[in-house]
C-alpha cells in the first residue's frame, strides 16, 4: 500500500468512515424516527421488521462500505471476484440473521400469532425453532452455491446423514411427535386432574420430550410423550359435574308407607339441594335382601372440586339422617353408608386425596 499515491489510501478510508457514520445516524436518529411514525399504524409491521433488522442493517451498511472501498482499489480481477463472493456471503448471512430474529419466540410477530391464532404457549417454540433451522439451512446452501460448491451432493449428504440421525434417535423422535399430538389434540392442560395406566396426578409440565406430573404423594413422575401417546388418558378435571352413587341400607322394621315416605323426602331434598345438579337424581328401593332393605341414591354435585365435593356429600348424608330420624326408620346396621362413587377411589398405599 505504502507505494500507492495518498489518494488511493484516503478514498476508500473515507467511504469506510462514512458508511460507518451513516450506521450510527441510522441507528441513533433515524431508525427511532420510523418507529415512532410506524407505531401510529394499527398493524405495526415496519416497527416489528425493524427490531428485527435494526443490528442487521447497520452491519449492512458498514459491510457496504468496506465493499465499495475494496471495489475503488485497482486490485486483479481475481480478488474482485472473491471480494464480491464475500460480499454476496454476508449478505446472506445479514439476512438470516435478521429472519431469525424476527422468527424468534419473544419477538413481536410471535406473539401476534400467539394472541391472532390462539395457539398454544408450546407450540410456539417449537415452529419458532423449525423456522429458524430451515432459514440457517437456507442460507448454508445459498453461500454454498456461491462458492461453487455442488449443492445437490450436499442435500443428498444431508438426506443421507439424517437418516443415520433419525435411525439413532428414534426414540428421541417417538417422543417428539407423542409431544406433538398431545399439544394439537390437548387432552389435558398444566394444573389438570389426570390418571393414565402409567400415572395419577396433576400435570405440572409439559414438553415435547416428556409430561411431569405431580402425584398425590407429591412425587414428581416424568412419562414420555410417546408413552402417554399410546395410553388412554381420564381427566378428571374436565368433569363438567360429579358423581355421587350409594346404597342406603335400612331395617326392615318400618312400615311401608314410612318407608316410600322416606324415599320421597330424601328425592325432594336432593332436588332442592342447591349444590346438587338437577337431572339424573334417582332414588328408589332397588334391593331387597336378607337382612336390610336397599335404597339406591344417585346424584351429581355442581362441583368438582375435591374439597366442594365432600363437603356437599357430608351436608346430603346429615340430611338424610335427619330425614330417618323424623321417619323414625332405622339403619340396617348402624352407622354404616355403603358408598360406591363412579370414580377410582385412592388406594391405601398412603397417598392423600387429590386437591
Amino acid at each position: 500500500m505504502s507505494e500507492l499515491p495518498w489518494q488511493r489510501v484516503v478514498v476508500p478510508m473515507s467511504i469506510i468512515l462514512g458508511f460507518w457514520l451513516l450506521s450510527i445516524i441510522f441507528t441513533r436518529w433515524l431508525l427511532p424516527v420510523l418507529r415512532k411514525y410506524d407505531a401510529r399504524t394499527p398493524a405495526k409491521l415496519a416497527s416489528q421488521f425493524l427490531a428485527a433488522f435494526a443490528k442487521p442493517i447497520r452491519a449492512f451498511i458498514i459491510i457496504l462500505g468496506i465493499y465499495l472501498a475494496w471495489l475503488y482499489l485497482p486490485l486483479s480481477s481475481v480478488a474482485d471476484l472473491f471480494m464480491s463472493r464475500v460480499f454476496r456471503s454476508a449478505v446472506i448471512i445479514i439476512l438470516a440473521w435478521g429472519a431469525h430474529v424476527m422468527s424468534g419466540i419473544e419477538s413481536a410477530l410471535a406473539e401476534e400469532i400467539r394472541v391472532k391464532f390462539k395457539a398454544d404457549t408450546i407450540l410456539i417454540p417449537f415452529f419458532s425453532k423449525v423456522v429458524q433451522f430451515v432459514i440457517w439451512a437456507m442460507a448454508l446452501v445459498l453461500i454454498a452455491h456461491e462458492w461453487d460448491y455442488d449443492v445437490s451432493g450436499f442435500i443428498a449428504g444431508l438426506g443421507l446423514g439424517g437418516l443415520a440421525f433419525a435411525l439413532a434417535a428414534k426414540d428421541a423422535l417417538a417422543n417428539i411427535f407423542g409431544g406433538i399430538v398431545i399439544i394439537m389434540e390437548k387432552p389435558f392442560s398444566i394444573g389438570d386432574w389426570v390418571e393414565t395406566p402409567s400415572v395419577e396426578g396433576t400435570v405440572e409440565g409439559i414438553s415435547f420430550r416428556s409430561t411431569r406430573f405431580r402425584s398425590f404423594t407429591q412425587a414428581l413422575v416424568t412419562v414420555p410423550n410417546s408413552t402417554l401417546a399410546n395410553e388412554p388418558i381420564t381427566n378428571y378435571s374436565r368433569m363438567g359435574k360429579r358423581q355421587v352413587k350409594f346404597t342406603l341400607s335400612i331395617d326392615y322394621a318400618g312400615p311401608r308407607d314410612k318407608i316410600e315416605q322416606c324415599i320421597r323426602a330424601i328425592k325432594s331434598m336432593l332436588q332442592a339441594h342447591p349444590d346438587i345438579h338437577p337431572e339424573t337424581i334417582l332414588v328408589y328401593l332397588d334391593t331387597i335382601n336378607v337382612n336390610s332393605l336397599d335404597i339406591l341414591v344417585h346424584f351429581y354435585t355442581n362441583t368438582t372440586k375435591s374439597a366442594e365435593y365432600l363437603g356437599v356429600k357430608e351436608d346430603v348424608n346429615y340430611r338424610i339422617m335427619d330425614i330417618l330420624a323424623g321417619e323414625n326408620i332405622s339403619l340396617a346396621t348402624p352407622g354404616r353408608t355403603i358408598y360406591s362413587e363412579n370414580i377410582p377411589a385412592v388406594k391405601n398405599t398412603g397417598e392423600s386425596s387429590p386437591r
